[in-house]
């Protein structure tokens, strides 16, 4: 039988500790889209050259993503976390010495292997070593530096490319990253090695091809810097991949990844309804910025100063979450904050270029903290019923599901645009961006089906919210 360590021994600051991981890749990433052309520049290429450069990080994402519960129960959660940090950080101090783009590619790959390790890795060790009645606070503390990466961001690095040289916005993960080891040596719990089956080779290679062809494949359609047929091709070897693995996994006593996991109604739920709300989440950050440069000629630095309020509005939601999920249920606040966000992302279509700075501001605002509430939401209800021997499995699970939706919305925006401008024959326009936020907003409605088929009770071994009937 195994031992789990008592709950006591979870440090109170461990989600924030744990947290460096999504802190360092939300950050990463948010940082290094301000300074692409200064970086194409140095490594004497052209700035969409080095996006599809970038696709490597989110490539090696989708490969070793699926193989994150393995190592974690084969080796020990703590032990695989901080060597993941290790491994993000190596990647980092390579991608600042970088002087050409195949040394920058393979530099980004290393720090997508060490990615994709921390994040699902750091959320087992919180469901492992956390009760069920602690639960939202700890993930709600966990989530707040995933959602302070993306606000300090942008302006990070833009000061650090004016200022200073593009190299520093991966040398500071360094000193984040050593910090963060440390004190997860300090403070977090031993989590023991789970007695596992050899690594399922064959559903690793087929998970890993079906991950990163869909990731990528969306990813060349959605930027459209290499001819159509490479985007088409690597999505068609996607799901080719993931027919290939899902009859597979039915076979194989131990597959990499437990599809056995979707017959918990609350996982099954939160992992559909996420990655529907994040397809359509993931839109807006594409089409925002697009509408308000090219469609009212609001500068880049305006436009980023507008849409940065939403990551605001998110971060005030963690510290309501735990006293609206006990008081309302996990059910109720999600269906609310599905509908509610609907209506945010369609108030994105009456936006004109005379509308006050002050609306738009609240609306974001507004909208950010009501998205944050389902986020936030989905991924607490959807390990509530998860044993904890199972959790790192689970957590790899729902790791592939956002990776893969969040690619999808860049995509999926691109396609709106595209198939509104065949239908109209006229140029991209702030029509354009109206018709995709609806449309988008449809999407965003859609996520909550698969919640209002779960019980007006569901988590409340987590919430602690009584349902009355």
């Amino acid at each position: 039988m195994i031992h789990f360590p008592p709950v006591c021994a979870l440090h109170r600051f461990a989600p924030l500790i744990l947290a460096v991981a999504l802190f360092m890749e939300q950050m990463d990433s948010t940082v290094i889209a301000t300074s692409l052309p200064a970086i194409a520049a140095d490594l004497g290429v052209g700035p969409i050259t080095l996006k599809l450069a970038m696709t490597s990080y989110l490539v090696s994402l989708g490969v070793f993503i699926p193989l994150s519960g393995w190592a974690a129960d084969k080796f020990g959660a703590k032990r695989v976390f901080i060597t993941a940090i290790g491994v993000f950080i190596a990647g980092s101090a390579l991608c600042a010495l970088a002087t050409n783009l195949p040394f920058f590619v393979v530099a980004r790959f290393l720090q997508g292997l060490g990615g994709a390790m921390t994040t699902p890795v750091a959320r087992a060790i919180l469901l492992r070593s956390t009760d069920k009645a602690n639960l939202v606070s700890a993930m709600s503390l966990f989530t707040i530096p995933a959602v302070i990466g993306p606000l300090v961001g942008p302006p990070i690095g833009g000061f650090i490319t004016t200022y200073f040289s593009w190299e520093w916005i991966f040398l500071i993960n360094l000193p984040v990253g050593a910090i963060g080891a440390i004190l997860s040596l300090l403070f977090i719990p031993d989590i023991p090695p789970v007695k596992t089956a050899p690594l399922d080779i064959s559903g690793f290679v087929m998970s890993g091809l079906a991950a990163s062809g869909l990731v990528f494949g969306l990813s060349v359609i959605s930027m459209a810097a290499l001819p159509p047929i490479v985007g088409v091709g690597a999505l068609a070897v996607g799901v080719i991949s993931t027919v290939a693995f899902i009859r597979h996994a039915r076979r194989h006593p131990n597959p990499v990844l437990d599809l056995t996991l979707f017959q918990v109604p609350t996982f099954r739920a939160c992992v559909t309804a996420g990655s529907i709300f994040r397809i359509a989440m993931g839109a807006v950050p594409f089409l925002l910025p697009l509408m308000l440069q090219l469609g009212f000629g609001l500068s880049p630095f305006h436009s980023g100063m507008i849409t940065f309020i939403g990551a605001g509005g998110a971060l005030l939601t963690k510290f309501a979450a735990r006293h609206v999920f006990h008081r309302f249920g996990f059910r109720n606040v999600l269906l609310i904050a599905a509908g509610v966000s609907a209506l945010g992302t369609a108030a994105n279509a009456l936006f004109l270029p005379e509308t006050p700075y002050l609306v738009l501001v609240t609306v974001l605002f507004a909208a950010g903290f009501v998205r944050s509430f389902f986020f936030t939401g989905v991924n607490i209800l959807g390990f509530a019923d998860i044993e904890q021997e199972l959790s790192g499995r689970a957590a790899a699970m729902n790791a592939v599901a956002q990776q893969i939706s969040g690619a999808m919305g860049v995509a999926v925006a691109g396609i709106i645009l595209e198939l509104h401008a065949l239908a109209t024959g006229a140029p991209l326009g702030v029509s354009s961006f109206h018709t995709a936020f609806i449309a988008i907003a449809a999407l965003n409605l859609l996520a909550a089906w698969p919640i209002s088929r779960l019980p007006a009770n569901a988590g409340a071994n987590v919430s602690g919210h009584v349902a009355h009937v």
